[in-house]
């Protein structure tokens, strides 16, 4: 059941519409990536270290982020000079409305005045590459690296503090009994794109609880930015987005976060870089550069002593335009729920490069179109492992790695992390996948 009220429909009319000038924009100076600070870019070692062999075909490219944490390695290459070191000295890292803005942008591509990739939500290269586009025709994607692992989280409204909401959905399941008895029928929760991962972990904590996400709510699609200015003027019961915008809803009191999404599944896969294969296939040394400078950007952002620059960088007006206050504790694994409960150093914080973080398992992209069988937004006849084996890039990655002189111990060997376990003590044996769906209570599929 996913129904838009007017203002729903204002705010994704309104989101098209700055996407609409994002992407006229670009062919002008005021669209360009602002230029890295003096500071920032003397770390780098200048291009001409890069051998004849391996420099890249063009130095430019486009690459689209949404006001997230987890977009920061992008943001990281781009002011610490990454993209220069490796020979992509003009590249542009650009901001999106939203991910259908980000969608539409990778689907009109730079020559057009659009992206030729971006930080986006795992699933989303697959739902393009199947015709699920703007125009309905499909557009070729590449996984080249995953972006990072955790970093999310449920908020809920004021109205269900004294109901001390976490993974048990049970509770809310009642309480939602009681809303609808007093009359209050379109219980509304959100999520950031209809398929990607917001929806998935939204989806799977309801259902896990007995609540039906087709039925028994409207789910509702809002660009990340726009989450805490919707839940306070009342319009939704709970959201589902990354960081920062949990953690300003509990800074300004309009909310409370249940539970972060590695408690759903430890180490979840999130984000992913992604680009245009077509763009890709034509410039490989490329994109080779920019996994090599997105791979640097992530181990330096997963390093303590670096965060508190790291989100003093994401605060500026340039990227994400918040306090740095709002990103700054999760991002050092201090989690303040606003409900009283405060986790300090939480094993479950944003990873850009520990535990394998960077690389894009096949086996967790197995994960992401499954549940979307499960929910209907992929035909259960599709040919998975092939659509899969098309998308997923995890060669390339390999590649950049040991071209930066990754150690061999931190280059997985396997397609496959294993048997993944949720909360509710589910397992996905990605071997498989069919026995997880039949496993599934509630579902579309």
């Amino acid at each position: 059941m996913t129904r838009f009220t007017r203002r729903q429909f204002i705010i994704t009319a309104g989101a098209t519409a700055a996407g609409t000038l994002l992407v006229h924009g670009c062919t002008s100076n005021t669209a360009s990536t602002p230029a890295t600070s003096p500071t920032a870019a003397s770390t780098a070692i200048p291009a001409v270290n890069v051998s004849a062999a391996d420099t890249p075909e063009v130095t430019t490219a486009k690459l689209g982020f949404i006001a997230l944490t987890d977009s920061a390695p992008l943001i990281i290459a781009k002011e610490k000079g990454l993209f220069e070191k490796y020979g992509m000295k003009d590249v542009e890292v650009l901001k999106q409305a939203s991910w259908p803005v980000t969608r539409d942008n990778l689907e009109t591509g730079s020559a057009g005045g659009g992206i030729d990739g971006a930080h986006i939500l795992s699933p989303m290269p697959y739902f393009m590459t199947l015709g699920q586009t703007k125009t309905n025709q499909p557009l070729p994607m590449y996984i080249l690296a995953r972006l990072n692992t955790n970093g999310q989280a449920i908020s809920v409204a004021n109205t269900y503090k004294d109901v001390k909401l976490g993974l048990d959905t049970k509770i809310l399941k009642d309480a939602f009994a009681k809303a609808k008895a007093t009359g209050k029928n379109d219980l509304k929760v959100a999520i950031t794109y209809p398929g990607g991962t917001h929806d998935l972990w939204m989806r799977y904590w309801l259902a896990s609880g007995g609540i039906d996400p087709n039925k028994d709510v409207s789910t509702i699609p809002v660009p990340p930015p726009q989450m805490v200015a919707n839940m306070k003027t009342a319009s939704m019961e709970a959201f589902c987005v990354g960081e920062p915008w949990n953690a300003q809803l509990v800074n300004q009191q309009a909310g409370y976060t249940a539970l972060v999404t590695g408690e759903l599944w430890k180490d979840h896969p999130e984000k992913a870089l992604a680009m245009r294969a077509d763009w890709v296939d034509k410039n490989p040394k490329a994109a080779k550069a920019i996994l090599m400078a997105v791979q640097e950007a992530q181990q330096w952002c997963d390093k303590l002593e670096n965060k508190e620059e790291m989100c003093q960088i994401l605060s500026q007006a340039k990227w994400f335009k918040v306090p740095a206050v709002d990103i700054i504790d999760r991002a050092k694994g201090k989690i303040d729920y606003g409900n009283g409960r405060v986790e300090e150093n939480s094993p479950l914080l944003m990873k850009f490069w520990a535990d394998n973080a960077s690389y894009p398992y096949k086996s967790h992209d197995l994960w992401f179109v499954t549940e979307n069988i499960r929910w209907g937004n992929i035909p259960a006849d599709t040919k998975v492992k092939e659509l899969i084996d098309k998308v997923n890039r995890e060669d390339l990655w390999k590649e950049a790695a040991k071209a930066l002189g990754v150690p061999d111990t931190q280059i997985p060997t396997t397609s496959s992390r294993g048997i993944e376990t949720f909360f509710d003590g589910v397992k996905f044996d990605p071997d498989k996948p069919e026995d997880y769906l039949k496993s599934l209570t509630i579902k579309k599929a």
